[in-house]
């Protein structure tokens, strides 16, 4: 069953895509994130930046959180909506339940290492204190489409 998704989902999604357009501009994998808050307020921001700041955690995810844990002074995102345009990672994943989102809205599914339903489901796995709503295929196409076309053309090139 696909899930339902708002007017408000899918504008916080194409925000997410223009950050992940943002990544790819810098070189980065283009994925990008928007977190916003129970109020419908966007908290934070991220695109990937791992190669560029040298920091294998700077996924566009962990990015949007650090920036929204600052912008509330907590590192609790209490009712918090993570919109991504990529299936989250492991590591991505833990983060947000540490956090304790309520919700994340991902494009593309990531059949390699998605850890929200894809290869592992590690966001409502009952073993964690807190489980949150996984919700994947919002623009899935567009976002999938931007990664293998990226990929591609990183194959093509020599010395990449």
């Amino acid at each position: 069953m696909k899930p339902d998704f708002s007017a408000q989902d899918t504008a916080w999604m194409q925000q997410a895509l223009a950050l992940a357009r943002q990544a790819e501009a810098e070189g980065e994998v283009p994925v990008g994130a928007v977190l916003v808050g129970p109020d419908g307020e966007c908290l934070g921001k991220g695109w990937n930046r791992n190669i560029a700041e040298h920091d294998p955690t700077a996924h566009a995810e962990i990015v949007a959180m650090r920036e929204a844990g600052r912008a509330l002074g907590n590192h609790r995102l209490v009712g918090c909506t993570l919109y991504v345009t990529l299936e989250p990672c492991a590591m991505c994943a833990m983060a947000m339940v540490h956090a304790r989102l309520a919700r994340v809205v991902y494009g593309a599914k990531d059949p390699k290492t998605g850890a929200a339903g894809s290869v592992f489901d590690l966001l409502t796995d009952s073993r964690h204190n807190h489980r949150l709503t996984a919700q994947g295929g919002l623009l899935g196409e567009e976002a999938g489409q931007r990664l293998t076309d990226y990929f591609r053309r990183k194959r093509a090139r020599p010395g990449l």
